[in-house]
């Protein structure tokens, strides 16, 4: 069942525009003869993934006989908030893509179907991995089914490090600091570390402080400690933070105090920084670049000084609508995208770490830069899963501040400590205004 990805362009929003106009009545509209048309809805799309999905659906209606499933795409600027008109409206949606963005209001809306049930003899929950049947349950019920995880993973030049002199890539973040300060050489164009200080600069920063303050963390709100603090209050996010900043100061190229993603993919696809902090769909943008094979590879996330990282994997999956008037089917159609072949497709083509346990002895994870990511889906107890509260109403003020407050440790115009403080600040009045 392996395909080809092809680039075909795709008219998304006028198939979507097309799709709504043509959705009255219930969802779901049983297609000539009483057979059941299921209409699926899909978030994060592109040409290519499209396609792959169009193709795993046809499958499925060739396995299902009376059932067709009609796939809407929208824009992906504009996708999230097509789903959500469509689910208020109760028409036009059966299955849908569902993030860990979306489920929260999604499923406090009353808009997302419990599965629980339907699920409870599904014979493939074994075939998944921990994380995946974790990612499942959202206190006790389950509105999606995983199709794959976005995680971060440390991509390294193999040449730059042995050339430093080291055995290996980097384990902590630490050893970060140290074999990136010492390969710098700003005569030569080489720097060690792609910095972030432009847009989504506060992730990596948040990443540093949850891997120092790792044993302490809440699992499920990895803003917080177990006591209920805030972990920019523990006293170990000073040590973290301040490492943090000084890959910047001893380790990084003076241009990324405003390197957004693109820029710092560019800084090591070009050859210029040996260090990047990255999700995995960047294996492929590594691949198609100037890079040799043997003079890069990918390690796992860094640790803090216990040995442990906090891993806040980004999952997305599919779900099934309410108001669907085929729930049964939904359900199969979902069972069927979550099994063996069909998830490590999605999953291999869409560069996701994947749910199937079994995918680890798949030589495309097996081998090469993915190898670190089957490292730590083995070893959850040292790369420790968990949740950042980024389903909160203010989650986008929360990225701006937090992005404008990097700046201006970056220019001097603030300190470490002034930072935390103000992060600290920030989100326990968040959850006190929260309760109140």
């Amino acid at each position: 069942m392996k395909r080809t990805r092809l680039t075909t362009a795709v008219g998304m929003g006028t198939v979507a525009l097309l799709a709504l106009t043509a959705c009255s009545g219930g969802s779901g509209d049983s297609a000539e003869g009483g057979d059941v048309e299921l209409q699926m809805v899909e978030s994060l799309t592109n040409p290519a993934r499209t396609e792959l999905l169009r193709g795993l659906l046809d499958d499925f209606e060739a396995e299902n006989p009376g059932v067709t499933v009609k796939l809407v795409s929208p824009p992906t600027e504009q996708a999230d908030q097509t789903i959500q008109q469509m689910l208020q409206s109760g028409k036009g949606v059966d299955v849908l893509e569902v993030r860990d963005l979306t489920v929260g209001p999604f499923s406090n809306n009353g808009w997302l179907y419990d599965m629980t049930d339907d699920l409870s003899d599904w014979d493939g929950w074994d075939a998944l991995t921990e994380n995946a049947r974790s990612a499942a349950d959202t206190d006790g019920q389950t509105f999606y089914l995983p199709y794959g995880f976005y995680g971060l993973s440390l991509f390294y030049r193999t040449d730059l490090v042995a050339e430093a002199g080291f055995d290996g890539p980097p384990t902590s973040w630490k050893e970060l600091l140290e074999q990136a300060e010492a390969i710098q050489d700003p005569s030569n164009n080489i720097y060690g570390y792609a910095f972030r200080g432009g847009t989504n600069g506060n992730t990596n920063v948040v990443a540093a402080i949850e891997a120092y303050t790792v044993d302490d963390l809440d699992i499920d709100n990895a803003f917080l400690l177990e006591d209920g603090s805030t972990i920019f209050s523990a006293p170990e996010a000073q040590e973290a933070a301040d490492d943090y900043f000084e890959l910047f100061a001893k380790g990084s190229p003076p241009s990324a105090v405003s390197w957004g993603y693109p820029e710092m993919v560019a800084g090591f696809t070009n050859g210029s920084t040996a260090f990047l902090l990255q999700d995995p769909e960047v294996i492929a943008t590594v691949q198609d670049s100037n890079l040799a094979e043997d003079q890069w590879d990918t390690a796992p996330l860094l640790t803090g000084p216990t040995g442990k990282a906090a891993q806040p994997l980004a999952v997305a999956g599919w779900g099934v609508a309410e108001a669907s008037e085929h729930k049964e089917e939904a359900v199969k159609l979902i069972e069927f995208l979550s099994s063996a072949e069909p998830a490590t497709e999605f999953a291999q083509s869409n560069s996701l770490v994947p749910i199937i346990a079994a995918a680890a002895d798949d030589e495309f994870y097996s081998t090469g830069p993915w190898t670190s990511y089957v490292t730590m889906t083995e070893n959850p107890d040292t790369y420790v899963n968990v949740q950042q509260p980024r389903g909160v109403s203010w989650w986008t003020e929360w990225a701006q501040k937090a992005d404008q407050d990097v700046q201006n440790v970056l220019l001097g115009n603030m300190t470490t400590t002034e930072l935390l403080e103000s992060w600290d600040a920030y989100w326990v009045d968040k959850y006190a205004t929260e309760e109140d």
